[in-house]
């Protein structure tokens, strides 16, 4: 396990979430649910960053999906204990300490229990968009070809090179990786690896990766606005990625 203090950086976003709280087989979600007709059998399953679905801007998010067509489920895999916004641009936060409460034994069921539900209710086809925690579970679904069609923007706990090439040899789901220019966690030595075992065509169902100058990690969910650079790295993260859902899933 590993962190970077950038995991915990950020500012919070302006709005009004337009999404609910629902309960999937005991776990809490955030549904953005499109005003528009959709695809009732699909849902993009938004993974998020450590401060989980109560951080509006990930609500946001959601909700911004949802209006470009998509019905989104927001998962509360941190049973109710994301980090509280006070910790947000902290220098002395443990996030080790809190991760040891929070590794795959205690996040992986409740995403199960919400997948296995939203089957239940007819959803066929799952895309995943997973943000710095959420990227190391968009790959692992990914692997067990549970989603159709991936997004991941500066993930992080991925293994390098051992995880894309397992999405090589694994995945049948295509792959958008939204990258940036200062990112610990998939560094410039990563994000080449990453062109190299897929790109070109190796990853024939379909691999593309964006890169983002002037933005640092957690920039697609935290960034600052008025940055000119990061307000366009946000921006052009998300037009990617409902570029790639519309395309792939």
């Amino acid at each position: 396990m590993d962190f970077c203090k950038d995991c915990i950086q950020g500012v919070i976003h302006e709005g009004e979430p337009q999404g609910t709280i629902e309960i999937f087989n005991g776990v809490a979600c955030y549904v953005a649910t499109p005003a528009i007709d959709y695809a009732k059998d699909k849902v993009i399953l938004f993974l998020p960053d450590v401060f989980g679905i109560e951080l509006i801007n990930a609500q946001l998010l959601a909700d911004s999906f949802a209006v470009n067509g998509f019905k989104v489920v927001a998962v509360d895999y941190f049973n109710g204990d994301s980090l509280p916004l006070d910790v947000l641009n902290s220098t002395s936060f443990d996030l080790r300490a809190w991760f040891a409460n929070h590794g795959n034994q205690q996040t992986r069921p409740p995403l199960d229990k919400v997948i296995a539900m939203l089957k239940e209710e007819g959803v066929t086809k799952f895309g995943a968009t997973g943000y710095c925690f959420g990227g190391r579970y968009t790959f692992d679904l990914a692997f067990e070809n549970i989603i159709q069609c991936s997004v991941v923007s500066h993930p992080s706990l991925l293994k390098i090179p051992d995880d894309l090439e397992a999405y090589l040899t694994k995945s049948q789901a295509p792959l958008l990786i939204n990258s940036c220019e200062v990112d610990d966690k998939f560094p410039a030595s990563a994000q080449a690896k990453a062109d190299e075992i897929l790109g070109d065509g190796k990853f024939a169902p379909g691999y593309k990766r964006e890169y983002f100058p002037g933005c640092t990690h957690g920039f697609a969910v935290r960034g600052d606005l008025n940055d000119p650079l990061i307000k366009a790295g946000k921006e052009g993260s998300f037009k990617a990625a409902v570029e790639f859902f519309k395309e792939h899933l």
